[in-house]
């Protein structure tokens, strides 16, 4: 596990303990970036159409080279290295919409952080909500609660 970029409080240890909470079939590098709302809204414009912040933003390594890596950088990296040394890709967080997220559901940042990391790994090892039927939230369900995590994403939208 290899954590770059100044942790705060909050996101210290997140690479390792998404390291110890993804999934067993997970092998790869992931990064994952802490962005101002305003730079997520531009990255949710650009790659998804929708002119709204989002929480949460997975690019799959094959995608890298479209997300434009360059254009978050000098924002806050955390590497997790969960075994091989493949990369998996890029996990992208609005640090403010998850405070807000975190203050209305009444936990710490830091848990919120853990639910959009696990969230945001699953995208990365192909799982998809929007069209599964279920598998994402069963394993999101399984892993929250193997790591003692609240609600995820897909139960609270529910």
């Amino acid at each position: 596990m290899v954590e770059r970029g100044s942790p705060t409080r909050q996101t210290r240890g997140l690479g390792a303990w998404l390291a110890r909470n993804a999934p067993k079939s997970a092998r790869g590098e992931v990064t994952v970036v802490l962005v101002s709302d305003a730079k997520m809204r531009a990255l949710n414009r650009q790659f998804r159409r929708k002119d709204k912040v989002t929480d949460v933003l997975s690019f799959p390594a094959e995608q890298r080279a479209k997300s434009s890596r360059a254009k978050i950088k000098g924002q806050k990296v955390l590497r997790s290295r969960l075994s091989a040394l493949c990369s998996l890709g890029d996990i992208v967080i609005a640090r403010g919409l998850a405070r807000r997220q975190a203050r209305a559901l009444r936990h710490p940042f830091a848990t919120e952080l853990r639910i959009l990391a696990l969230h945001g790994l699953l995208h990365l090892l192909g799982y998809d909500h929007d069209v599964d039927k279920g598998q994402m939230a069963r394993a999101e369900a399984r892993l929250r609660r193997r790591a003692g995590l609240p609600a995820g994403l897909i139960a609270r939208s529910s």
